[in-house]
């Protein structure tokens, strides 16, 4: 690509960006600051509590997003894409200094759990926070406030079939025209106030604290609502790339963030009684309704991010094994980060719309909110050491120092979010825990079905040597046998030579391997060795964020010696009966999970793009 086509890219990128990648970092001025003095764990608005509040916003957003997630995180990339399940497939197996590596594994898994409830919430909180502004201009809105809400959500679940490109090209613009609000409001106030800059100085934060003890490391879970899109920034990496991301955060939204900020301390300091809703006090009287109608518009757009972020991880999941195969919809030719997954779209939105049933307000939703994805910020910073030192090579003490630093600040979070799980933090904990058991279940099933087929299989060798004695009746074309035990004769191979006791003229034993890196070259695609009597083992290898196309590759293999009939392919499948039983493996409870899971998977024949007419699917048995 030229540089020309680049620089004109990166544009409609970085706007991209703006309206998918910060909604959720965006939308926080709705609700961030009304919780750290209106909540139900508030402190008073006095200038001294309005400044320390303030204090702390700024350094959260320089520290956790500006130093870690934008400068250190974002360099964790994995061939372009992002997001925890990525970073977790960094991760050296077997390095010397990490013994406990299985475990970070898990904690990594884990996180890529908690992210699907912070998911469901963020859509709930953000839009019922714009449509609440509504209160401000006439109380007698809000027995409708929910209704809209549901109404609105029902929508933005609707569009996201159009993919991430087009929705970014919609929203972009409208996010661009936000933060300018966001920056106009808060330059408005600061011009009326300007004592409240001094702010910046970092003896506010721990004047605040030395003040409040307790009450103050409680309010610190209501500060932590401006920085809740890291994790989700970092996951959507792989849709727009780095730079642009970069440029976005530093040239728009951060400067945009802090002034609005500012602009709402200093009309606290100015008028305490505008705690109830400083963001929407802002606003002259004649704008209310326009600012709640572009609320409403940048709320949605916040959702984007965790909705498509969500898509990202379930598609790396797949891929490495921990969800069972789900339809995926590339939506961009350019992207090739973007995608849809309807089964995910549609939960998520059933599960949004009962959380904004139940909990009803956004200030019930604040408790619910933060404990997600401070988990998930921990577990980053803690894989995050592991990658820096194993992989980039840093110093230990320089590790240590960094990440070290990110921990005390993520685990601070953590505490003071931990201190609402009673009023709803256990929600995203219960979320992630059920996500959890599921993929972990359908990761150790497979593993037990390997194990069954592979206990019973014939080695691959003997069976050319069986054929090589006692040659079956041979047909023309070529007949390709899907398998995922290495080495071993396919139970549809067996069952098609022992009971129609033919064989065609070229045989293919087909292997796809998932590599823990996003893309995998396509001369490294296809490896083939050639085990005689018209027999040939062939493997195919796809990166964690590629679509198998197995006739594609099968083609483009015949170009390096792999010997087959192309006008005449028959793909045969292994159709796996899963019968539950008390034998060693799994929990009663856990294989019926498993197979329910499985029933429900989309078949392997659409999955690996294989053509419906030339597929034969041969059923084999196997207890779990």
């Amino acid at each position: 690509m030229s540089t020309g086509s680049s620089h004109q890219r990166l544009l409609p990128l970085t706007i991209g960006a703006v309206g998918v990648v910060y909604g959720d970092i965006g939308t926080s001025p709705l609700y961030a600051l009304r919780e750290c003095f209106y909540g139900p764990h508030g402190v008073a608005p006095t200038p001294e509590n309005v400044l320390g509040v303030l204090s702390l916003i700024i350094y959260s957003l320089v520290l956790v997003i500006s130093v870690k997630y934008i400068a250190i995180v974002m360099r964790a990339d994995n061939h372009g894409e992002g997001g925890i399940l990525a970073l977790t497939a960094l991760l050296p197996a077997g390095a010397r200094n990490v013994p406990k590596w299985p475990v970070l594994v898990l904690m990594g898994l884990f996180g890529a759990a908690l992210l699907y409830g912070d998911g469901m919430i963020t859509p709930a909180i953000t839009v019922l926070g714009a449509i609440e502004g509504l209160k401000v201009a006439t109380p007698m809105i809000e027995p409708y406030v929910v209704p809209i809400t549901v109404v609105i959500l029902i929508g933005v679940f609707a569009i996201q079939k159009q993919g991430t490109h087009r929705v970014g090209r919609l929203f972009g613009p409208v996010m661009v025209l936000w933060f300018l609000v966001l920056a106009v409001l808060g330059v408005y106030w600061l011009r009326l106030q300007p004592d409240v800059l001094t702010a910046v100085d970092p003896p506010h934060a721990v004047s605040f604290f030395v003040n409040h003890h307790l009450h103050g490391f409680t309010v610190l879970g209501a500060v932590f609502l401006v920085v809740t899109g890291g994790e989700a920034l970092y996951a959507d990496m792989g849709h727009f790339g780095p730079r642009p991301i970069r440029i976005a955060w530093f040239a728009l939204v951060l400067p945009a963030l802090l002034l609005n900020y500012f602009g709402q301390g200093a009309l606290l300091m100015m008028d305490p009684s505008a705690a109830e809703q400083p963001f929407f006090r802002m606003a002259p009287t004649w704008a209310l309704l326009p600012m709640v109608v572009l609320a409403t518009a940048a709320a949605i757009i916040a959702s984007q991010a965790l909705i498509s972020g969500a898509f990202s991880l379930t598609r790396q999941a797949i891929a490495l094994g921990y969800a069972p195969r789900l339809d995926i919809e590339h939506t961009s030719s350019a992207e090739v980060g973007q995608v849809y997954v309807p089964q995910v779209n549609w939960a998520l939105m059933v599960c949004t719309i009962a959380i904004v049933i139940g909990f009803q307000t956004s200030t019930a939703l604040a408790a619910a909110y933060g404990i997600a994805v401070t988990m998930t910020m921990v577990i980053t910073a803690l894989l995050l050491h592991v990658v820096a030192t194993e992989r980039w090579g840093w110093p230990p003490a320089l590790a240590y120092v960094v990440t070290g630093t990110f921990l005390t600040v993520d685990l601070a979070f953590f505490g003071a979010n931990a201190l609402k799980i009673a009023h709803g933090g256990w929600l995203p904990l219960v979320i992630g825990g059920v996500l959890f058991t599921l993929m972990t279940t359908w990761k150790k099933g497979r593993q037990i079905v390997s194990q069954r087929l592979m206990s019973r299989a014939m080695p691959l060798e003997e069976f050319v040597s069986g054929v090589r004695e006692q040659p079956p009746a041979r047909v023309p074309g070529t007949a390709v046998f899907m398998t995922a035990q290495p080495n071993a004769t396919p139970a549809a191979l067996m069952h098609n030579v022992r009971f129609n006791k033919v064989l065609h003229e070229h045989v293919i034993t087909l292997m796809v391997v998932t590599e823990l890196v996003p893309y995998v070259s396509e001369d490294q695609r296809a490896s083939i060795r050639s085990l005689g009597q018209g027999l040939s083992e062939v493997v195919l290898r796809y990166g964690f964020m590629e679509n198998p196309d197995v006739p594609r590759a099968l083609l483009e293999a015949r170009e390096h010696g792999l010997a087959i009939d192309s006008d005449d392919i028959t793909y045969f499948l292994g159709r796996e009966t899963l019968v539950v039983t008390s034998a060693p493996g799994m929990a009663i409870w856990r294989e019926r999970i498993f197979v329910f899971m499985a029933r429900n998977a989309v078949r392997a024949a659409g999955f690996f793009k294989l053509p419906t007419e030339r597929v034969a699917e041969l059923g084999v048995q196997v207890e779990i």
